[in-house]
């Protein structure tokens, strides 16, 4: 799977006003900034660590999907009720109470394994965290807009996910090599730390004031919240759109992170220190595309940059399984999340510019609930499809299912330059 900027607390100028501050001199960005950068430093070690674990246990790719799809829906089920709790809520005591109950979380597996591995244990822990994760996933995003402003929510969102990328380059590199010295659940030590340092820096983050906020009684009620989320999503013409289309997508690539590594492990037999370097070549790609994102959708217009990532999203997955060399696993890695990061990055920031502040979190929950309801479902079969025919005609089949969802793209609002 997300895989998608806030006002200056203290001025009385808009964050639109005319010769805004660089990003990074802003302090309260700055140190959001760096929080969010330091943890998924660390997320990245569980994003190897955990499918390791479960492959050294057991071999089996479909017990890695398995994992993989419980997670998946224990965040949809969270999304449910994250946009209600993120738009009635202080949203920074949010997002530190959610590092600091995953840094609980996650702390629990090395203590657990120093004594013996308990597979069930990473089936309870994962659903927990991710639900969690799901939580903090919307309040991220409804406090971006109020650190930078609405017209600079691409470019914020650009170096988020660059850096956030690029502490992914060194964290699955060091994730490989401290699995293949002290096993994976020390990785996933690494993992908790660091949401514990990030709950730290958010500490020091000040946000602004929401903009016309709801009264207590014209609030609806916690069921009816997605509802209304889900609403002004169908009223969207280019929203609506989107996340049917993202709900094919998701389904069809929740699972690859498991494929490539049992591809890498299973049919080329190589060890986690290569899973690192190869995840680490994927990183690289997001850095890429994040760092490109801005300037491709103002020359290309949302539709072309949308579409147009999405193909070659498809076309590198259809390549995966036909690759035989470490290299060009790698190179095919980092083109499918350079562009996984351009498509997620013009979407986020859309219905960040598009959307009222006081539904910003229902809106942002009903998006993933709806666009990812499915997504584990499809990791499940994904791997168990690789394990029971091979990886190669399951990724050309899946890649070649994402290219199709670009052309049906084109028939559709999303193809619009500039929709709002």
């Amino acid at each position: 799977m997300t895989y998608e900027a806030h006002h200056r607390p203290k001025t009385g100028r808009a964050p639109d006003a005319a010769a805004p501050r660089p990003l990074w001199r802003q302090r309260d960005f700055g140190v959001f900034w760096a929080a969010q950068t330091l943890s998924v430093l660390g997320d990245s070690f569980a994003l190897i660590a955990l499918p390791l674990l479960v492959l050294e246990a057991t071999g089996s790719i479909a017990r890695m999907g398995l994992l993989t799809a419980v997670g998946g829906a224990a965040s949809v089920l969270a999304a449910v009720f994250a946009g209600a709790v993120v738009d009635r809520v202080d949203r920074r005591k949010l997002l530190i109470g959610c590092d600091l109950v995953r840094t609980a979380l996650y702390g629990v597996i090395p203590v657990v394994w120093l004594f013996g591995p308990e597979l069930w244990l990473l089936y309870v822990v994962l659903p927990l965290c991710e639900a969690v994760g799901m939580f903090f996933a919307v309040g991220y995003v409804t406090v971006v807009r109020g650190l930078v402003g609405t017209g600079r929510l691409t470019e914020a969102n650009g170096r988020l996910n660059a850096t956030a990328a690029a502490a992914g380059v060194l964290g699955p590199v060091c994730a490989g090599v401290v699995a293949a010295w002290s096993g994976p659940a020390a990785a996933v030590g690494v993992n908790a730390a660091s949401f514990a340092v990030s709950a730290a820096c958010l500490v020091l983050v000040r946000l602004g004031a929401r903009a016309t906020p709801e009264t207590p009684d014209q609030r609806p009620g916690l069921w009816r919240d997605l509802r209304t989320g889900a609403g002004f999503l169908c009223r969207h013409p280019v929203l609506r759109a989107l996340t049917v289309l993202l709900a094919g997508f998701s389904f069809l690539t929740l699972g690859l992170n498991d494929l490539v590594i049992y591809h890498l492990k299973h049919d080329l037999g190589h060890d986690d220190h290569t899973v690192g370097i190869v995840m680490a070549a994927g990183a690289l790609g997001t850095v890429t595309g994040a760092l490109l994102v801005a300037r491709v959708r103002r020359r290309l217009g949302f539709g072309r940059t949308w579409t147009g990532a999405v193909a070659v999203c498809g076309l590198a997955f259809a390549g995966l399984g036909w690759v035989r060399e470490v290299p060009a696993v790698a190179v095919l890695s980092a083109a499918f999340l350079a562009c996984v990061g351009m498509a997620g990055t013009c979407s986020l920031s859309l219905r960040q510019e598009v959307t009222p502040e006081h539904l910003l979190g229902r809106v942002t929950a009903a998006f993933w609930t709806l666009h990812y309801a499915a997504a584990p479902l499809g990791a499940a079969l994904l791997t168990w499809a690789a394990e029971r025919h091979g990886t190669t005609p399951v990724a050309a089949a899946a890649g070649a299912c994402c290219v199709l969802i670009a052309a049906v793209a084109l028939f559709t609002p999303v193809r619009r330059s500039a929709p709002r």
